[in-house]
């Protein structure tokens, strides 16, 4: 049996784990589902044209747009430092209803925003996903996904993240300047006190454990099927367990509210992941989409997995590996465990989490 306690390796992984050992050590399991919402498309349509798109910042500094438009000939592309300061005057680029373009030469900001406006319909107000900052990696924007019935989930009011007490002066600083006002920490007592986040001044810190435990306790996991399902029932036990139930309606009440919120936990993969995956399912987001969401953390922390991973004896690698993985089977199983206890998403985000929908959207939806 392998103690994570116990081992220089495990020492070394011990920030990777925690949320999903946490998770499971703190809370009794089963649970999921998700109910996609179907109203209507063709009038979302006639309000923004757009079925697809995304910006991406690459290494070299150019942005690569792509966009898909339902009955769009010409599309033109204008850009921006903030979603207010995007100037008109000169576009960066155009092109036809379907289409990837390479910006080139914007040079330096917090953030570029590109406003892509189609010939008819209203235009649609994106950036990257990714806040790029080095000192937390898993740290982006929470919107700018398509509804099943046309709407966009607005980018720059939310954000998720891992842990943030590695944050640098000048990622403070861009916080700041983006307009970060509250931080939902998903974390334990303990976890908060052995690495405390780095906020900017000003930021209001909120705790919401989602586990209801003060500490892991310690965990043996013999196997990688053990560790595949200490994963799933985690993803469990975050949607029926009294604590989870409690810290979820607190930040999604506080999401149909506010704006500039970022949540947290520790890799900001397990119960960062479910948080995300109830609001944007809420929002009326597929759940391809979602899943799609989900699954980018194996993206933004793979440097980060792999050197810890790289620090291991190779025996320990495979017992690891499944405890800083994204799956789609660990999500499924949340999924699941709504369905088996609440019968549809909507009744679980009523019954367990009181929250309203209608109102999130509302606050978070551009039609």
């Amino acid at each position: 049996m392998l103690s994570m306690h116990r081992t220089r390796a495990a020492r070394l992984a011990t920030a990777v784990l925690a949320s999903t050992l946490l998770t499971a050590a703190g809370a009794a399991a089963p649970a999921s589902a998700a109910a996609v919402h179907n109203p209507v498309h063709q009038r979302a349509e006639q309000h923004i044209p757009f079925t697809a798109a995304t910006v991406t910042q690459n290494d070299n500094g150019t942005y690569t747009i792509t966009w898909n438009t339902s009955k769009v000939q010409r599309v033109t592309v204008y850009a921006g430092t903030s979603q207010d300061r995007i100037s008109h005057k000169h576009p960066v680029a155009t092109g036809a209803g379907r289409m990837t373009v390479t910006v080139r030469g914007l040079g330096a900001a917090d953030r570029w925003w590109f406003e892509l406006v189609p010939d008819h319909g209203h235009p649609l107000t994106l950036a990257d996903r990714s806040l790029h900052l080095a000192s937390a990696p898993n740290l982006r924007d929470a919107g700018g996904y398509r509804t099943a019935d046309g709407s966009w989930v607005r980018m720059g009011v939310l954000y998720r993240s891992g842990d943030l007490s590695k944050l640098t002066d000048a990622d403070m600083a861009k916080l700041t300047r983006l307009g970060l006002r509250t931080v939902y920490d998903l974390r334990t007592p303990s976890e908060q006190s052995a690495s405390p986040d780095r906020l900017p001044r000003g930021v209001k810190a909120v705790t919401a454990n989602v586990t209801g435990t003060t500490d892991t306790g310690n965990v043996s996991i013999p196997t990688p099927e053990a560790a595949v399902k200490l994963m799933t029932d985690g993803e469990k036990a975050m949607v029926s367990s009294e604590s989870g139930r409690a810290a979820y309606g607190s930040l999604l009440t506080a999401v149909g509210h506010g704006s500039g919120l970022l949540y947290h936990c520790t890799a900001g993969k397990d119960r960062t992941g479910w948080a995300s995956a109830a609001i944007l399912t809420a929002l009326g987001v597929p759940k391809s989409t979602v899943m799609q969401d989900y699954l980018l953390s194996n993206t933004y922390r793979a440097a980060e997995n792999a050197a810890a991973l790289a620090q291991m004896p190779e025996a320990q690698r495979p017992i690891y590996k499944p405890l800083m993985d994204v799956r789609k089977e660990y999500l499924d199983a949340g999924f699941a465990e709504v369905k088996a206890k609440y019968g549809s998403f909507d009744r679980y985000l009523d019954k367990a989490l009181d929250v309203s929908a209608r109102e999130l959207r509302e606050r978070l939806l551009v039609d």
